[in-house]
């Protein structure tokens, strides 16, 4: 007879549970708990602030079977180890569990895993605690405290701007810091400068380079004027070119450290295009736990939300053995690779890092999804990397001058790979080297071929990405690494901001919404103020304040700027200027506006209600038409899929799934495309008559039947015929009554999810 299992353990999803069960045996049974059960009330606030801020937990709704099998295994078990995330919030809903299921500190333990190996948990298990209730306390406070914020703005914004909207001490200051950038954009005033190439020949010999302007004898210039240019220009064309310097130097370029959560979700946007929080929805998968064949279900990688850049010391042995083996001893440099973490940073954690170097890529990417390898891919060779050696570069610098002007060359090569065999950062200010130059001896005199002259101007700053934003948020102290990407959907999920390719660009409604907070809440939509809000979090989780005093602290202050505000309002409503778009109405030939409503953003005639004519809203792709060269635009069908359809619509008929780039066919120069979906796509030609044709079969879609290709030409046909508002209203009103029951539910707690929606 199989022997009972004695000891729970209860961690937070069925994919590490089924992981960590394989690890510990017969004698010990693991449940997952799905995340919260027990929380603030959705309906209400649920903080008694007049009580000293007593907060009102509740069990989740519809997770009471969950709730009542947890009860029952807790019962019949002599031991419960509460297994949750290793964070703040993990320690929170660890403490919620050992409340709700009535446990005792002599029968309950807290265990943590970083990694989800065998010898971690094993190990975790054997050394258990108690719950710190001073992590707890900072998770209640910060809960709290967004519960806050979230429900006292909330209703303020509803009433004097428009319903639905929602503001809160992460998500606002993220928003402003998208709208200060739009405003920088506008403000900005071109300056002009050129660039002033020579191309240098040497004499009687072979070797021709080219040298950039780079100032007179005693400092570096700039050139901001054809008249600047003119003088430069003049006097070294009548004068003769000799070098004037030549250095040759080793540089050293040391590797990036492994990833926090911050720069795992740049370095992910940036070179595999995935959004940061689908890098984190993957990286969750990797360390719960994966199916390898020959190892079983395996965490590949460390728990991936903080900011310490530490390594243990096992990790550095591993890969230093690693190291060695497979690149040589010059790969390593001797000693392991530590680096410093920021004195901001809550340091809880490693770094992110592959639980076993041995797992090769490679090597297990039969058992990996397209997307959990690539990732686990940039996460491993950005690890091993940051324990190798440096790279050497032969760099060359050359001056030559003229007329007393200096006009510089430089170069560099590889002289050793070092820790690039493995990885490079992707550095979007790579520094740009041109061919080799020639063996050039100082003194030598050199022929000037030609001047090349280019008028430029600076640019404005670039609008925020998803990844230069998390960048901003971490370097201002905005949020935890459990913030940045549900902070980001939020504001996207809101139409404070919207996204244009990779970049996020404010609305009317952000930039409403945000002068309004500016000018009423100042303090809280301050990144300094945030900051310092974290900084006292952190304090309470240290134990060295008391989680109230902090929310007591802060109320105090906005207590009377919601009572000022709410004066200074009276009886004002904010208009949300429309904004415009290129489309013209189809009916009355007015400009048409982007409106937002229940199921997103559409173009609307503002001459309504004397003219009540919509459409989707019209998004412009690369690329033109390959039947009749008109604009690309992307559609949405009624089922809410994406397809690209002819600016002309019926009148053209042109529409695909696949996806217009800016690429133009080498043979025939008609627009290429791309297979749709996440990650790096190799374009190819739709061109029949193009030699360079790929049929349809061959773009690495599942081959679809007659019938549904019928069906799906029929879907994206319809999406371009317009549609009109009594129309969307009928629809509208045939809804079943499950679906009424849903939006009734849905409207109700509105308010609620606005008022949680800063702590996401």
């Amino acid at each position: 007879m199989a022997k009972a299992k004695s000891h729970l353990v209860i961690v937070e999803s069925p994919a590490k549970a089924k992981t960590i069960e394989k690890y510990l045996g017969d004698e010990y049974k693991v449940k997952a708990s799905m995340g919260h059960l027990r929380d603030l009330p959705k309906s209400k606030m649920g903080v008694d602030i007049e009580h000293d801020f007593e907060p009102v937990y509740q069990p989740v709704k519809g997770r009471e079977d969950i709730i009542d099998e947890l009860k029952r295994d807790a019962k019949k078990s002599d031991i419960v180890y509460l297994a949750t995330d290793p964070d703040r919030e993990g320690e929170a809903i660890s403490w919620h569990l050992k409340e709700l299921l009535g446990l005792t500190d002599e029968n309950s333990y807290r265990v943590t895993f970083n990694e989800i190996t065998k010898k971690v948990v094993t190990e975790s298990i054997q050394h258990p605690r108690q719950i710190d209730q001073d992590l707890v306390d900072a998770q209640q406070a910060r809960r709290v405290l967004d519960r806050i914020m979230g429900y006292k703005l909330s209703p303020l914004l509803w009433k004097k701007i428009k319903r639905g909207l929602s503001a809160g001490r992460v998500q606002s200051v993220a928003t402003r810091m998208v709208v200060e950038r739009e405003e920088e954009i506008r403000a900005f005033e071109p300056k002009e400068y050129w660039l002033l190439d020579a191309v240098l020949d040497r004499i009687g010999k072979q070797g021709r380079f080219t040298a950039r302007f780079h100032g007179n004898e005693k400092k570096k210039l700039e050139l901001g004027s054809a008249e600047e240019v003119k003088e430069v220009v003049d006097a070294v064309s009548a004068a003769p070119f000799s070098i004037e310097s030549v250095k040759r130097t080793d540089k050293k370029r040391s590797p990036a450290p492994p990833f926090i959560t911050s720069t795992l979700q740049q370095e992910a946007s940036s070179k595999l295009g995935m959004t940061p929080r689908w890098t984190m929805s993957v990286a969750q998968q990797l360390y719960e736990g994966v199916e390898i064949s020959g190892h079983g279900a395996v965490g590949l990688i460390t728990y991936m939300r903080t900011d310490s850049q530490r390594i243990s010391q096992d990790a550095q042995h591993a890969a230093k053995t690693f190291i060695v083996d497979r690149y040589g001893t010059d790969y390593h440099p001797g000693e392991p690779r530590n680096f410093k973490t920021k004195g901001s940073a809550q340091d809880a954690h490693e770094a992110i890092r592959p639980s076993d170097v041995r797992l090769i890529p490679e090597e297990i990417k039969k058992d990996l999804t397209s997307d959990q390898f690539r990732l686990y891919r940039l996460i491993w060779s950005r690890f091993i990397a940051s324990q190798m050696a440096e790279a050497i570069y032969d760099n060359v610098v050359i001056d030559a001058a003229s007329a007393g002007y200096i006009f510089r060359a430089n170069h560099s090569s590889i002289k050793f790979p070092g820790f690039t065999a493995v990885y490079e950062e992707g550095k979007e200010e790579k520094e740009e080297v041109q061919s080799p130059l020639p063996d050039l001896q100082v003194g030598e005199e050199v022929k000037l071929h030609e001047i090349k002259k280019e008028q430029k101007f600076t640019q404005p700053p670039a609008r925020y990405s998803e990844a230069s934003l998390v960048k901003a948020m971490e370097e201002k102290g905005v949020g935890r690494p459990s913030t940045y990407a549900p902070t980001i959907s939020t504001i996207l999920d809101r139409y404070y901001v919207i996204k244009e390719g990779k970049h996020l660009r404010t609305t009317p409604l952000g930039e409403v919404v945000t002068d309004l907070m500016r000018e009423r809440f100042g303090d809280i939509v301050d990144t300094e103020f945030t900051a310092k809000m974290e900084a006292e979090l952190d304090s309470v989780e240290e134990g060295k304040r008391p989680w109230k005093s902090v929310l007591s602290d802060f109320y105090t202050g906005f207590e009377k700027e919601l009572n000022d505000a709410e004066q200074a309002l009276d009886g004002e409503r904010i208009k949300i200027p429309d904004e415009l778009s290129d489309e013209l109405c189809d009916k009355c030939g007015k400009r048409m506006v982007v409106k937002s409503g229940r199921f997103g953003r559409f173009l609307a005639c503002p001459g309504y209600p004397e003219c009540d004519f919509t459409k989707p809203l019209v998004i412009e792709m690369p690329g033109r038409c390959p039947k009749c060269g008109d604009r690309i635009l992307k559609r949405t069908s009624k089922k809410g899929y994406t397809f690209y359809a002819c600016g002309k619509g019926a009148d053209c008929g042109f529409m695909t799934w696949d996806v217009p780039v800016k690429d133009d066919c080498p043979e025939c120069g008609k627009t290429m495309f791309k297979k749709s979906g996440r990650g790096q796509k190799k374009p190819f030609c739709i061109n029949e008559e193009c030699p360079n044709f790929l049929p349809e079969d061959q773009r690495g879609y599942k081959k679809k039947t007659a019938e549904a290709k019928e069906g799906e030409e029929k879907s994206g046909a319809a999406e371009t015929e317009t549609k009109k508002k009594p129309a969307a209203k009928k629809t509208a009103a045939k809804k079943t009554p499950a679906k009424k029951t849903a939006t009734k539910k849905a409207t109700g707690k509105t308010a609620a999810k606005s008022g949680d929606a800063a702590a996401k």
